[in-house]
């Protein structure tokens, strides 16, 4: 097998235990046997355990991109913004524990506030903020700091997630879909131009 397989194949059993069992359960050695090679060998291919999550977890970003990147926009802003909202809360949803790990637990290597975000080093809140700039462009929100709007809907929308993954909301995940959409509706009502 050559080497891109076999990253490949560590990379995927890494993620079937962040996603099965959360990030304690990625260990170096656990990932060699699920990938069919020994502990030591896999060292060749990462150094630590933080680089393994590190690559996975930036793999993750670049696939939420991608789906998000390969939908048509929608002219309507609104649309384009609840476009990216359902993909986030669908990732949420579908794949929780890789979730928590990507988006809300503390990990080295996580991006901070505010610098990391103000220099568009997070690909996904890239979208939102381009997102938001557009329905600025276009007159859908008054004019305001695209970064600060972002923000806002970013917060809003994790928050209603962590309280839904915590076990506040006792909704099963359809009828949790429709109170962010909801929401998120009002969200986008009180910042729009006000004529």
């Amino acid at each position: 097998m050559n080497h891109k397989n076999k990253l490949d194949e560590i990379r995927g059993a890494a993620l079937r235990l962040l996603e099965k069992e959360g990030p304690g359960a990625v260990s170096m050695r656990r990932v060699a046997k699920a990938a069919g090679i020994t502990p030591m060998a896999i060292y060749h291919y990462f150094r630590t355990r933080e680089a393994l999550l590190q690559d996975i977890t930036a793999a993750e970003f670049e696939k939420q991109v991608a789906k998000l990147q390969a939908m048509p926009v929608p002219a309507d802003p609104q649309h384009r913004l609840r476009q990216i909202l359902e993909s986030h809360l669908e990732y949420a949803i579908k794949r929780p524990r890789v979730y928590d790990y990507v988006f809300s637990n503390p990990r080295p290597g996580a991006r901070r506030f505010p610098k990391d975000f103000q220099e568009r080093k997070s690909p996904t809140f890239n979208l939102l903020m381009d997102a938001v700039a557009a329905a600025i462009e276009l007159g859908y929100f008054g004019k305001g700091d695209v970064f600060e709007i972002s923000l806002t809907i970013a917060a809003h929308m994790q928050g209603l997630i962590t309280l839904y993954r915590g076990g506040r909301f006792k909704l099963s995940d359809r009828q949790f879909k429709l109170l962010c959409f909801k929401s998120f509706s009002q969200v986008f009502h009180g910042l729009r131009k006000q004529e």
